[in-house]
């Protein structure tokens, strides 16, 4: 059944993204072409209410564009997606009555472009902890001081989303979210020259008392895990917006790996297609079948949100567990298809080749395996050493 992202990102649109993401890649350089088209037809505002100028959007559809978006144009995707989780987590909190991100619903949907500027190099602990600073400016506002990488619509974000810590206060430590503009006191390195996803343009940004107003401070959090909503809304909207980007490169894997298959003859058999291979279609069959369980769990845990149902401590497992499950079933599709299609893929220039190394990137978003795993244990098994 066909649905709002199908009609607002049709496939004459798509086609374009997908022929100027082959440029974006070889050139290096950020999708401007792409992010115009975006803006143009509204898409960074469907998550915002209608009363704000935005489509109203429930989580579920934008999960559904984004997967779509991706299997054109990964890169311009996964950089779009940062943008729509601010977005995301505003309308999370918005549904649950809390109105902290109110202004970025109305900026948002007058043309402002945010960006999310909370990784650090060494955090591992994510959202829990931060090697930034948030330095208390007397009026209620901060100003953050660190080294962000991954930031991803590095050339053209408005509004940074971003945390640090405020060591000062007379109840610190807190970790403080705020956001800041794009000042004398953001620096953007041009730094971004990857294996893939390359226009993302996800640069590294250093802030050196960046100024958030007492009006732009949306938390003050105790460090370590938090069930506060907007924590539970930005890795929500995080993680299954990022799953999503990944799936939709699994999704077009699979159409390459098909169309390279009916292409391709084999001189043994007489000329006949690769498709018409036992082992090549078992091997396209094994990919879909992973691949086709994605998308139904992706847009159940979406719509889970957006209806509010309570998974309890088991949401953040299930969160995690849905990125991780995304991301290495994309991986491993895209390697059989760059099997079925053979060495053509492995020319510069070529798709199945890009998006080779467009999925590797999924490896590095949080959660990682490793903490993906630690995370449903202990949600299912408890902390190691308890018992019942």
């Amino acid at each position: 059944m066909a649905g709002p992202e199908d009609a607002l990102l049709d496939d004459d649109l798509l086609a374009r993204f997908r022929e100027r993401a082959a440029v974006y890649d070889r050139e290096n350089r950020f999708f401007d072409e792409d992010l115009a088209e975006l803006v143009a037809i509204g898409y960074p505002r469907v998550l915002v209410p209608l009363e704000h100028g935005g489509f109203g959007w429930s989580l579920e559809d934008a999960v559904r564009a984004q997967a779509r978006l991706a299997s054109a144009a990964p890169a311009t995707a996964l950089a779009i997606n940062m943008h729509l989780v601010w977005t995301g987590v505003a309308k999370v909190l918005a549904d649950r009555g809390d109105d902290a991100l109110a202004f970025l619903q109305r900026e948002a949907g007058a043309g402002e472009l945010f960006a999310f500027g909370i990784s650090e190099a060494g955090n591992d602990l994510m959202l829990f902890g931060s090697r930034s600073t948030a330095a208390p400016d007397g009026d209620g506002g901060y100003r953050f001081s660190g080294r962000k990488i991954f930031t991803s619509l590095s050339p053209a974000w408005t509004r940074l989303g971003t945390m640090g810590l405020d060591s000062e206060s007379a109840d610190a430590p807190k970790i403080v979210y705020g956001f800041v503009e794009r000042t004398d006191a953001v620096e953007v390195l041009d730094d971004w020259d990857t294996m893939g996803m390359r226009a993302s343009q996800s640069r590294t940004t250093i802030l050196t008392e960046a100024p958030a107003s007492a009006d732009r401070i949306v938390r003050r959090l105790d460090p370590g895990p938090n069930p506060d909503p907007f924590v539970f809304g930005i890795f929500a909207c995080f993680e299954l917006l990022l799953a999503a980007v990944y799936s939709g490169i699994g999704d077009r894997a699979i159409e390459l790996a098909i169309a390279a298959a009916k292409r391709r003859t084999s001189m043994k058999a007489g000329g006949a297609p690769l498709s018409d291979d036992p082992d090549i279609r078992h091997r396209i069959a094994g990919a879909i079948i992973d691949q086709d369980a994605i998308a139904p769990q992706l847009t159940s845990l979406a719509r889970d949100v957006d209806r509010q149902v309570d998974h309890g401590a088991k949401w953040f497992a299930r969160l995690s567990a849905m990125k991780v499950r995304s991301t290495e079933t994309a991986k491993r599709t895209v390697d059989e298809a760059v099997r079925v299609a053979g060495g053509s893929s492995y020319f510069a220039g070529n798709e199945l080749g890009r998006l080779y190394r467009d999925v590797l990137a999924g490896v590095f978003h949080p959660s990682d395996d490793e903490s993906a795993h630690s995370t449903v244990a202990a949600a299912w098994m408890g902390a190691v050493g308890a018992v019942d």
